[in-house]
């Protein structure tokens, strides 16, 4: 569900915010649950399971990067992050575990309105007629299933992890501008600093780069942007 009328669960230990994102959310024809505790988080999820989940990691009794390690080993359900944590260490630890994105306190509520529809949109997918398999190198990448190995091993990707390979491996050894990547997976509407892309590549390449501190595949550009590397030609059977 891509649309409002989803259900989104708001965890906050914040009363004001969370009246706050109630309010602008229920406004908005979205079906709000809250929480104020990560126990209470994990309880509604369990009984209303919601489409997506807007969290805050400094919660008490269960913090919220224990929240999201519990909900992703359940369902694949979308969880962006609202956090007043900017450090780039906790961010990678949020979107390692399976958050889709993360939203830095204070924030907008338009921002906020545009990640959660990416997010959505995302977890919906994009399915139209068959669908191809692409091969760069050792990375394949089923489209259809939303699959991806390298070397034969499966990756857990995130959607917006999964949207940003296949926008390069779309076109390898291609030079993309953070503004161009930003736009293709967000949306072209979208806006961020290119520190907001650096996080999610610096986690993708955690998953699929034999060393990532040296990257083989996923290669920056000083000054420009990031592209793919493949030993071979791409193929889409």
């Amino acid at each position: 569900m891509s649309s409002p009328g989803a259900r989104i669960l708001v965890v906050d230990d914040e009363p004001e915010i969370l009246r706050w994102l109630g309010t602008s959310l229920g406004h908005r024809g979205f079906d709000v649950v809250t929480a104020e505790s990560g126990r209470e988080a994990l309880e509604q999820f369990g009984r209303r399971r919601p489409d997506l989940i807007v969290l805050d990691l400094a919660l008490p009794d269960v913090d919220g990067l224990e929240v999201i390690r519990r909900v992703r080993a359940e369902a694949p359900t979308p969880i962006v992050v609202l956090s007043v944590q900017d450090a780039e260490p906790t961010k990678i630890e949020a979107l390692d575990l399976g958050a889709d994105d993360y939203v830095t306190k204070p924030f907008g509520m338009g921002e906020l309105l545009a990640r959660v529809r990416v997010a959505l949109r995302h977890a919906a997918g994009r399915s139209a007629g068959a669908d191809p398999t692409i091969e760069a190198g050792p990375i394949v990448i089923d489209v259809e299933r939303r699959l991806v190995t390298v070397a034969g091993r499966e990756v857990r990707l995130t959607p917006i992890e999964y949207d940003l390979l296949r926008a390069l491996a779309e076109h390898p050894n291609r030079v993309f501008t953070r503004r161009m990547l930003l736009q293709r997976v967000w949306g072209p509407d979208f806006t961020a600093d290119a520190h907001y892309l650096h996080v999610h590549v610096a986690n993708l390449r955690r998953k699929i780069e034999p060393d990532p501190s040296a990257p083989r595949y996923l290669l920056t550009e000083p000054g420009v942007g990031y592209r793919l590397s493949t030993d071979s030609d791409l193929t889409t059977h």
